[in-house]
């Protein structure tokens, strides 16, 4: 089994330099429908179609853009990493561990519309650990670490394989190496559990746009190493 997380061997022709343009045609097409008010699947299907889109370059769109009036909102409620010394965050804990695992696995990132920084890996359920997974683990936790936060909650979700293994290894890699309190959740409804927290650390469109405020670290573990993510839009 390939262990890369979200790698797939289409993506070279999905998001070649020639697919890129065409994808960045039918994302002006969506946007603008969507800005009158049309559902994103919807609209997306309508073009996808138009544009003969496979399912990834669909789905790469969908996550890269969004309506003016959710970017203007997600930029408000935005806080930056300076602002995090002495305080609590709350992270979205596969939503943001994924994330990082296809950064260090060198797979397709995307540079979304809101600043956040997706990825194409699908879960569904199921989750292993990767050699990548515990030097995601490390780049999240010197990021914060740096900022001098306080406290990090992380929240896993229950009904996903390998949780309580996940858990472990968090454990295990924040032990007696960093100076937070940590505190580690596998809960049954972690997207309504971030509802309304201040400083969630997730880059899921719809918690960032029911939170009171978020921090776009997974950008920042991308510019330490040196690293863009594409662009669709």
């Amino acid at each position: 089994m390939n262990a890369k997380r979200g790698y797939v061997p289409e993506d070279e022709r999905n998001f070649s330099p020639a697919a890129l343009e065409k994808l960045k045609t039918a994302s002006r097409h969506i946007l603008f429908l969507i800005n009158e008010g049309y559902d994103l699947k919807r609209a997306t299907v309508f073009v996808g179609n138009h544009f003969l889109l496979s399912e990834r370059q669909r789905l790469a769109i969908m996550r890269s853009i969004a309506a003016d009036r959710d970017l203007t909102e997600r930029k408000r409620k935005q806080k930056q990493l300076s602002e995090l010394s002495g305080k609590e965050v709350w992270i979205d804990g596969f939503n943001t561990i994924i994330t990082l695992e296809v950064l260090l696995s060198d797979s397709l990132l995307f540079d979304c519309m809101d600043g956040t920084i997706r990825d194409l890996a699908a879960l569904r359920g199921t989750y292993r650990l990767i050699p990548e997974t515990a030097g995601a683990l490390r780049l999240m936790f010197d990021v914060l670490q740096e900022a001098s936060v306080e406290k990090i909650n992380i929240l896993l979700d229950e009904p996903v394989s390998n949780s309580g293994r996940l858990k472990t290894l968090i454990a295990d890699t924040a032990e007696n190496k960093y100076s937070f309190d940590l505190d580690i959740t596998i809960l049954r409804d972690v997207d309504r559990t971030l509802y309304g927290k201040e400083l969630v650390i997730t880059s899921d469109s719809i918690i960032l746009d029911q939170c009171k405020s978020w921090v776009n670290l997974s950008e920042k573990c991308l510019k330490r190493k040196g690293k863009q993510g594409i662009r669709v839009w």
